[in-house]
């Protein structure tokens, strides 16, 4: 997967404003036969997403006309809840979401968003109610502020998650900035 840098973002905002959205209903067990981490976003929100008949569900927002494109969701609290899964990150961003702004989120998840370059957001109820009524939005992770036309609001990000997302580094990019120490240390211990 490309690792594209996050500064100044500006995309369509789609709500799914459900609380305890676990990875289960993000990338139900079914689907989680894949080897590497794309060709998931199909199956994200699954069932949800589709009728029984495998056509799309009119009333999921993400399937609505007016939300086609967007590439922002906007969700409740305690977002990625349930099992570890990796995999639910990884459907998210297959889907076409890079930046995800709930009211909370599970630890696990969050950090998954991170190490697969989305930018994952905490705002309260009022400011995500605002925004998801704005239609578009831009996000400057730089200096860590969600804006509409009228109305700007911050939010927190630990620097290190921050680094790499304004930088579009990955575990394997930071590593590899100590290549030079990792040679000379190896070629020390050498025997």
């Amino acid at each position: 997967m490309e690792i594209k840098p996050i500064t100044t973002y500006t995309g369509k905002v789609v709500p799914l404003f459900n609380d305890n959205i676990d990875t289960d209903q993000i990338i139900p067990k079914v689907h989680l036969k894949r080897i590497s981490k794309s060709g998931f976003g199909p199956f994200a929100f699954d069932e949800w997403r589709y009728l029984d008949d495998g056509s799309d569900n009119p009333d999921f927002n993400p399937n609505k006309p007016e939300y086609k494109d967007a590439s922002i969701l906007i969700t409740g609290e305690n977002f990625g809840c349930g099992s570890s899964r990796e995999h639910a990150a990884w459907a998210i961003k297959d889907y076409g979401f890079d930046i995800i702004i709930a009211g909370s989120y599970s630890d696990i998840f969050y950090m998954n968003c991170t190490k697969n370059a989305m930018l994952p957001i905490v705002l309260d109820k009022e400011a995500r109610e605002y925004l998801a009524s704005a239609g578009e939005v831009t996000i400057d992770l730089p200096k860590q502020t969600v804006s509409t036309k009228d109305r700007s609001f911050d939010f927190q990000i630990d620097e290190t998650w921050k680094k790499k997302l304004v930088n579009g580094l990955d575990d394997i990019d930071i590593t590899l900035q100590f290549e030079d120490a990792i040679k000379n240390y190896e070629a020390a211990k050498a025997y």
